[in-house]
């Protein structure tokens, strides 16, 4: 008799997301990257226990790294190590997506700050974003624009 495999599922979809980044910047262009994560980091991600906010990518040796980023530990799932919530993560892109940021982040003025983190099949995700920073006035049109398309699709709907 050939045996039965179990496939476990995980709750997909979202993890977190940085909505503070979206009201703060206009972003240029948006990347998948993957990161490298520890055992007890995975088990918190999968209970939902993470927070993008507060949270930048910087650049070192060529390489990216998501720093500010907190998943809050298990009680249960760390009992040998002593977790660190905010260590700096390394993330993992092709070599022409990370010349493309530091370039960017470096010449142009711009800035690279995770959107969200999400789950691709059994991989963590993070979508990171080449961003610009917006002023005041930029951040009331946007809010201006965003009513308006509500209140249009009010009297539309009736």
């Amino acid at each position: 008799m050939a045996k039965a495999t179990v496939v476990k599922k995980h709750n997909g979809g979202t993890i977190a997301q940085n909505k503070r980044a979206r009201h703060d910047y206009f972003i240029e262009e948006k990347f998948e990257a993957g990161m490298s994560l520890l055992g007890w980091e995975v088990k918190s991600l999968r209970a939902g226990r993470m927070s993008l906010t507060e949270s930048y990518v910087i650049f070192k040796n060529g390489e990216a790294f998501l720093f500010g980023a907190q998943i809050q530990p298990l009680l249960s799932a760390s009992t040998h190590i002593v977790p660190e919530a905010t260590r700096t993560r390394k993330l993992l892109l092709s070599r022409r997506e990370l010349e493309k940021l530091m370039g960017a982040v470096n010449q142009k003025g711009y800035s690279c700050v995770p959107l969200a983190c999400y789950w691709k099949g059994h991989l963590v995700k993070l979508e990171i974003a080449l961003v610009k920073g917006k002023q005041l006035h930029d951040k009331r049109a946007t809010e201006k624009e965003r009513d308006w398309q509500r209140d249009k699709a009010r009297i539309f709907h009736k």
